[in-house]
């Protein structure tokens, strides 16, 4: 088939109605497009297949984790432009039902479709997880950590270094990924106020890093939870390794069914986006009910702008089919409203945004420098998911579409004495 590029530069264009950004290369290797622009390929027809029979986000994402689509050239300009021509053109942007009111956008959609080929829906890819949406029962809460996390430990030390902590690093200026993630873990330890005797529990503790650090640096005891049987693995031995056994317990366990309170203090660093918004108070007031009058929560979480109306609010495509099952966002307004519901008093607010852009991109960096080990650890699909995911995160961080702030909380008792100082930022108690 002669010059498909152009053809689908046209196609596209009509579909958008908007010049298309970036340049195209076909599977019979025409091109067209700005020269030096960063060049979407479209490696076969079945690319094109995915897109009519799953028009959107969703059909998109699955020629890319199937490799049916790549980009060469800068990767996140690439997706700036796109994002903005795409997903994000708001009000401006034309439904697909009022497009195909255009007689020219019928043609395109008539073109497209002789360039598809056969008229026959491909598979997903298998890493794409199909099941009911947004339970949050313990049990689908488990199977939705073990897609995301257990998918070797190799893979992920390949993405996050020897710190494996799976959350927003706290940077200086020039500081390496180690250093920060360091920082963070004692910035956390720090707005708890924690001290040698006290008890912490650490939900969703991921490979181990933060019990790791409270107790080797802090002389806390440590219970550590996790629904993922992968990083409870690697976590006992990390703790076996470090000598630490006698002060940090490593649990596959929900933080629903933890009930050896009262604790000190309760790190929560990157799991309540996997709790839900139905579930989010319920969330909030088992924390208060572990922890002892006068302890304290450091929540760590992603949020998202607010709409104007919340009920139009839904989970990104992508994100649910492949990244974080049942994950959900919600703005930082929220979080407080219902940490406050659930008898807290909230202290401080930090929001450390840019931090995790520039995280971000130093993940991808890492998978993009060992990407033919990344590919062995897990499949050429999987390692597509992370690098797609991680590069579009950081850009939206970047630019402001999600954020990440640091909530800190304490079960003030009747007394009303918070143990907090006045000057709060000082974080010694």
């Amino acid at each position: 088939m002669a010059d498909a590029a152009s053809r689908l530069r046209n196609v596209a264009e009509q579909l958008l109605g908007a010049p298309l950004p970036v340049r195209l290369r076909a599977w019979d290797g025409s091109e067209a497009g700005p020269p030096g622009a960063p060049t979407l390929v479209v490696r076969n027809r079945r690319a094109l297949r995915r897109m009519l029979f799953k028009p959107g986000e969703l059909g998109l994402a699955r020629a890319w984790v199937a490799g049916d689509l790549d980009i060469e050239g800068d990767l996140y300009g690439a997706l700036a432009v796109m994002s903005g021509l795409i997903w994000e053109r708001g009000e401006d942007g034309r439904t697909l039902a009022q497009a195909l009111h255009d007689p020219a956008v019928r043609a395109a959609v008539r073109e497209l479709l002789r360039l598809a080929g056969p008229p026959v829906p491909p598979a997903p890819p298998r890493e794409e997880v199909r099941r009911p949406r947004h339970l949050h029962t313990r049990r689908s809460d488990k199977r939705a950590i073990s897609h995301h996390y257990d998918v070797g430990n190799d893979f992920y030390e390949v993405v996050l270094g020897p710190s494996m902590v799976y959350s927003c690093a706290y940077w200086e200026a020039d500081g390496t990924l180690e250093t920060a993630q360091r920082d963070k873990l004692e910035l956390v330890s720090a707005k708890l106020g924690l001290r040698p005797g006290q008890r912490l529990l650490d939900v969703g503790c991921g490979w181990g890093s933060m019990a790791i650090h409270a107790a080797r640096e802090h002389g806390v005891s440590v219970v550590g939870v996790t629904l993922s049987q992968e990083q409870a693995a690697f976590a006992r031995k990390r703790v076996a390794d470090e000598g630490l056994t006698d002060r940090v317990e490593i649990r596959v366990q929900d933080y629903r069914d933890v009930r050896d309170g009262p604790y000190d203090a309760i790190s929560s660093i990157g799991m309540a986006e996997h709790v839900g918004a139905e579930r989010y108070l319920e969330y909030a007031q088992e924390l208060y009910r572990l922890l002892k009058p006068g302890g304290r929560l450091l929540n760590h979480q992603i949020a998202r702008r607010p709409q104007l109306d919340e009920s139009t609010y839904h989970v990104d495509e992508f994100i649910d089919a492949y990244v974080f099952p049942d994950g959900e966002l919600a703005p930082v307004g929220t979080t407080v409203t219902q940490l406050e519901r659930a008898g807290f008093e909230v202290r401080d607010v930090e929001s450390i945004r840019e931090h995790y852009a520039r995280t971000l991109r130093r993940w991808v960096a890492n998978l993009e420098a060992e990407w033919p080990r990344a590919v062995r650890l897990t499949s050429p699909g999987r390692a597509r998911v992370w690098r797609l995911y991680m590069a579009a995160s950081a850009l939206a961080f970047e630019h402001n579409r999600i954020g990440v702030n640091q909530v800190l909380a304490v079960r003030t008792p009747d007394s009303g004495a918070s143990g907090l100082p006045l000057r709060t930022r000082t974080w010694n108690s």
